[in-house]
Order: structure tokens, then sequence, then C-alpha cells
């Protein structure tokens, strides 16, 4: 069982952090391992070919282990979300059976990056989106939700674009039921996990998405600008969105670099982005990814349950409300407020108390870690207390 992890981190102690699912601060590690990388670069004369290579290569193997896949030559490494789901976007123009007048099934209030992905496929192959949104009702929204989903997966579409966890209020989606109902209508399924992987257990062996990105500056705690994806059989014979050096066969060898070749290297090396041997990133990401191994997802879901548990009460008391326990997430959650609350002011008086939340929508977005305690939690229902 984890205990508190604030030790690990530079946070200050009158600081009450509950939004790493914007941006999480880093822990002490893996500053450490960015820094040293910062001075590695300065010293280029100690860096060898293969070191283009190796740590990257340690990345993706520490990734699959963290999402249960037993294939790492299966995960790309990519600079964002919006990368990783332009190869999917790309791919799925050549998808076989694709029909004009087919649709691309995405959650209401998505996360921009999945949004404006579709964009031009759809205008070169004459698709459209369907949103779908929680039905009205009596019972838990996460339930509703889900049903609709199922409802609305059928042989008019072409994709399915649904998150393990709605990145607004950790609205949990049951992505094994989705995979197989959008496998029955001959559909692919995407998944933006940037809101999961690290925090919440994920098994791609149970899910098979087709395809799986993640960004690497939020629940897996390292640098902006690099991150994962996994590309399942599907996308075995693609095509990349970009043609670069290293992800050729025998670029490794540096001396027949102009021995071009056509063939990809194994897996999905072919989707990686340019550059991708980043010397500062890649060293904090290894590192960040085995202490979150270390700690488990399992065991972090299970800290930031019994963290908030003893303060839903609290909450609910002045007059929020969350989604029922079995369908939402506890490292990432929505606080609905009472109405009439203005929310701009709440921002305000927050930021004065530095405690650190996002509003998105007509929602208080919470997202504790294993850095947050008990203290941290008073100082957010005595904030919340002051609006009602």
């Amino acid at each position: 069982m984890i205990s508190c992890q604030k030790h690990l981190f530079s946070l200050p102690p009158d600081v009450h952090y509950f939004n790493a699912a914007s941006l999480s601060p880093t822990p002490n590690a893996v500053e450490a391992a960015g820094l040293e990388g910062v001075r590695r670069k300065s010293q280029p004369q100690h860096i060898e070919s293969r070191d283009w290579f190796t740590d990257a290569d340690e990345s993706k193997s520490l990734f699959s282990r963290l999402i249960g896949c037993a294939e790492p030559a299966r995960i790309a490494l990519v600079p964002a979300v919006s990368y990783g789901m332009a190869v999917v976007a790309k791919n799925l123009k050549a998808k076989t059976g694709l029909r004009e007048g087919q649709q691309i099934l995405l959650v209401g209030e998505e996360y921009p990056s999945d949004v404006y992905a579709w964009e031009e496929v759809c205008r070169e192959r004459n698709l459209t989106t369907k949103t779908v949104t929680p039905p009205p009702g009596e019972g838990p929204l996460g339930l509703r939700w889900n049903q609709a989903i199922l409802e609305a997966i059928d042989e008019t579409v072409c994709l399915v674009v649904v998150p393990p966890l709605h990145w607004i209020d950790g609205t949990l989606f049951d992505l094994k039921t989705i995979r197989e109902r959008a496998t029955a209508v001959g559909a692919w399924l995407a998944v933006d996990a940037t809101q999961t992987i690290g925090a919440y257990p994920f098994d791609v062996e149970a899910i098979q998405p087709d395809a799986l990105v993640c960004a690497g500056y939020k629940w897996l705690l390292s640098g902006y600008g690099l991150g994962f994806a996994y590309f399942g059989p599907t996308f075995d014979n693609g095509q990349p969105i970009e043609q670069n050096w290293i992800n050729r066969v025998n670029s490794e060898d540096f001396s027949r670099l102009i021995d071009y070749q056509t063939d990809y290297r194994p897996g999905a090396a072919r989707y990686s982005v340019g550059e991708h041997s980043n010397f500062i990133l890649l060293p904090m990401l290894i590192t960040a990814l085995r202490q979150l191994l270390d700690w488990t997802p399992e065991g972090i879901q299970t800290y930031c349950r019994d963290l908030i548990a003893p303060t839903i009460a609290d909450w609910e008391n002045l007059g929020f409300s969350l989604e029922n326990e079995a369908c939402r997430a506890s490292h990432l959650f929505g606080l609905h407020p009472p109405v009439g609350l203005v929310l701009n002011k709440l921002r305000e008086e927050f930021a004065r108390r530095q405690v650190y939340v996002s509003v998105r929508g007509d929602v208080i977005r919470v997202s504790p870690h294993v850095y947050n305690d008990a203290a941290d939690l008073r100082a957010l229902t005595a904030a919340l207390a002051l609006f009602v």
C-alpha cells in the first residue's frame, strides 16, 4: 500500500495541487534525469551511435509493461496525441470497406485533439462525425452514457474514438464492451488514454484497441513534447505521416545511411516521430515510468480513492455533487457546483489560497495524486465552503 509520496516532489508545503490532469509536477528524480540529459548533450563526444536507440527502446519496453502489452515493438514515440491520431486518420482513408457517408463516433465534449484529427479525412472521404452525449434520465450518468454509445455503434460507423475516462469529469467508459461492439460492425477503435495511463489500470491485451495514444506530461509525470502510441495489427503495414531516417531498416549503422532503404524497422517503429532520440526527454520518461511501475496504477488509484473518501460527504453537504463511485475514477473527477455558483470567482479565490484545480465547462475538475494528503483536502474543502 502506498503512503503519501510528497517527499519525492518539490511542491512547496503551502501549495495544494490537484491539477495533474492539466500538467503534473515532475518528481525530483525525473527532474534530475532531465538535468543530467542537458549536461550529457553539452558533451556530445560521449554520445555514441547506439545511444540514439537504447533509451528509445527502453522507454517503449517500460511503457509496454505499464499497459500490459506483450509486444514492445508495437509502441511508437510520438510528440503529441494529435500526432498519433493523425496516423489513425491517414490510414483510415485506406480502411477496407470504408464507404462514403460512414461516421466517426465521438463522445460529447471530447478533447480537441481527438476532434480536429478527423476534419481532413471527413472532407476527403465524405465521412461525418457523430457525437454521443449522455441522455437525460435517472441513475448514474456513466451507465446511461455507455449504453448510448453502444446503441450508436452500428454498420454506419467506421471508427470509434472513446477514451477510458472523460477528461473533464472522470466518467468511466466500458472499453471492453465498446471494443466488442465495434468489432461486430467492422469499426476501428482509437483510444486517447492520456488521462488514464499511469494512474488507472489499463490492459491493452484485454481491450485490444486498434490504436492508443498517451501524452507524457500528465499522468506519466514526465516532460512536455514526448509520449507514446500503441498500434495494433490493423496498422502493421500502414503509412506513417512522415518519412525519417531513423525509422528505416539498418538505420543503426551510421556508416551506411546513404544506402537508402525502402523498408521500415519492425513493428510500429515507422510511426515514431523524427528526432525521437531526445537525450533530455527520454531519460525523464524512463525514470518516471520506473517509478510508476513501482507504485503501480492500481496502487495510485487506491491511494487516491482512500484519500478522498472521507471528504466526499463534506463536499456533498456543501451542495457539490459527484458521479457515482462505480462510474468515475478517483484520480480525476468532477465536482458539479450548486446552482448559481460563479466559477470564475471561485477560480480567483482558489488561486489566492494556492489551491489548484481546473474549471472545465461547468465542472470543477479535481485530479489528486500520491503527493496530496489530508491537509490538501482540508484546504480544498475550506475554499469550496466560501461559496455556499
